[in-house]
């Protein structure tokens, strides 16, 4: 007797733990976009930059994006926190100033860095962006609170996700009107430098309880992988993302399974 009721108490638990907020009115204007990966980049169009936002737009695509805190508090739309992969350069985007990421050439072109009100300037009323919150070493917070104060007056649609459940945290305790997401992957095949209870708790959407996201971000080829994020969508009502789909079999398979597709590489419209 005593080992069922524990049994169904540790179910219990298991099942708050994926607690998801399906629930957001906001999350229906979302729904029935593609989203281009930093943009519609290719050879000779860097990744996240204006030139690639500014194709994704013109061809009637959502964007995702990355952004992060620099050293005089503007935020900029790179996805490395390192220069040397997408700039060719040493440093930090951290290091650097708004004025500086104007001297920062991305892939060998005359694009540069942008900065966040760039691209709300861009896409306001026009298409959605799902922004992605890099924090660096411990700065998730000011990061986030720095990324509210920006997009509180923009009109224009959006919503915020992150891998690290703190800043998600933070967006359910102070903008809880807010479409926030937690992005999430099988950390147990990817992630080193994690320590494995938290890469435990992070696959298998078992803090959900502390950030109660609107939507899971999952890695597509691993979505699969666990039952949370059937609990997560078909209990909770959470909305599914599914990043990112290099494929137009992985596309159609993503959008069939009801899953919001995060794509790069190709032209779904195509």
């Amino acid at each position: 007797m005593w080992e069922g009721i524990l049994l169904l108490i540790l179910l219990l638990a298991f099942l708050l733990a994926t607690r998801c907020r399906g629930s957001h009115p906001g999350m229906e204007a979302l729904r029935g976009w593609a989203y281009d990966h930093r943009g519609l980049h290719s050879p000779g169009i860097p990744e996240n930059s204006m030139a690639a936002f500014r194709l994704a737009l013109q061809e009637g695509y959502g964007v995702e994006l990355d952004i992060h805190l620099l050293k005089d508090g503007s935020l900029g739309v790179i996805h490395d926190s390192l220069l040397r992969r997408t700039a060719g350069r040493d440093g930090r985007v951290e290091s650097l100033t708004r004025e500086e990421l104007n001297t920062v050439f991305l892939e060998g072109t005359r694009e540069t860095i942008p900065e966040l009100g760039q691209v709300l300037e861009l896409f306001a009323g026009k298409a959605p962006l799902i922004i992605e919150l890099k924090p660096h070493e411990d700065n998730w917070a000011e990061l986030t609170e720095t990324a509210c104060k920006r997009l509180a007056d923009y009109q224009g649609l959006y919503c915020l996700e992150s891998f690290d459940p703190r800043c998600i945290r933070y967006l359910r305790k102070h903008h809880p009107e807010w479409i926030r997401g937690q992005l999430a992957e099988n950390f147990l095949k990817t992630q080193n430098t994690l320590s494995f209870p938290l890469k435990l708790l992070l696959t298998h959407n078992l803090l959900n309880f502390w950030t109660v996201p609107d939507f899971i971000a999952y890695r597509f080829d691993h979505r699969k992988d666990i039952c949370t994020n059937a609990l997560c969508r078909k209990l909770w009502k959470a909305q599914g993302v599914s990043w990112t789909i290099r494929r137009r079999e992985d596309y159609d398979a993503a959008v069939r399974e009801g899953w919001l597709p995060i794509f790069e590489g190709f032209s779904p419209k195509a």
